[in-house]
């Protein structure tokens, strides 16, 4: 008896097939405007941020083109019977700011309690080499990484440390994540260093609401920044 191993396929990879199939056999055409990001969702009954990370592999393969502020369009290429190899590019850069929204507003809450006198004056060198690193062209993010991690053993909670880390090395490894972030880079979309603040500011004053907000704030705002690579229509 012959099995197969049951492979779970992530569910914007679904929805990239789908078009594909659409634009490949002609249903879109070359150079056609695709449907809103919303009118997608509805039709597919998927959220908005799953449309946009299948946009993400469809234009990483070639498939689609993103024009900010414009819309999304069938490239001009003419497809005979082969269909262009989306596959699984990993965890989509959505998904991992969810569930940062989730993990790390927690671990911010908590680190307000907790955080160290000394822990504070790292943060505040961490923002300092993220301004820094900003002001270069081949911006990593390390000091962005290395600010939340400091929240994170602030939080003194170990399976916190290293969620917070593995969401970061997650959104490393993930072709979909880092092709999007180069993208985001050439759109002129940054961290924000206000946000950052922000957050120090909260957890200098030891108040866990505030901190959580501040942190919900923040990534929110990431989100958001995010999201304005893609066409804007109404909610």
């Amino acid at each position: 008896m012959e099995l197969q191993a049951v492979k779970a396929e992530r569910l914007y990879l679904k929805v990239a097939e789908q078009l594909s199939r659409l634009i490949t056999s002609g249903s879109i055409k070359p150079g056609e405007r695709l449907p809103s990001e919303r009118v997608l969702a509805d039709k597919l009954g998927v959220s908005r941020p799953t449309i946009r990370e299948a946009m993400i592999a469809l234009e990483i393969s070639g498939v689609i083109e993103i024009r900010t502020g414009s819309g999304i369009y069938a490239t001009q290429k003419q497809y005979q019977q082969s269909q262009p190899e989306i596959g699984d590019k990993g965890i989509g850069p959505f998904e991992i700011l969810e569930t940062r929204f989730i993990i790390e507003s927690e671990a911010c809450a908590l680190a307000a309690a907790r955080i160290s006198s000394d822990q504070i004056r790292e943060l505040k060198q961490a923002l300092k080499e993220m301004e820094e690193e900003e002001s270069r062209a081949d911006a990593s993010e390390k000091a962005d990484w290395k600010f939340h991690s400091i929240i994170a053993e602030a939080s003194q909670n170990t399976a916190i440390i290293g969620i917070v880390n593995w969401l970061w090395e997650l959104r490393n490894q993930s072709e979909l994540s880092t092709g999007f972030m180069e993208r985001l880079r050439a759109e002129g979309v940054h961290p924000s260093i206000e946000d950052h603040r922000k957050i120090i500011l909260a957890l200098e004053q030891r108040n866990p609401e505030k901190a959580r907000a501040a942190m919900r704030n923040h990534i929110d705002n990431a989100t958001a920044a995010a999201a304005t690579y893609f066409e804007q229509d109404p909610a």
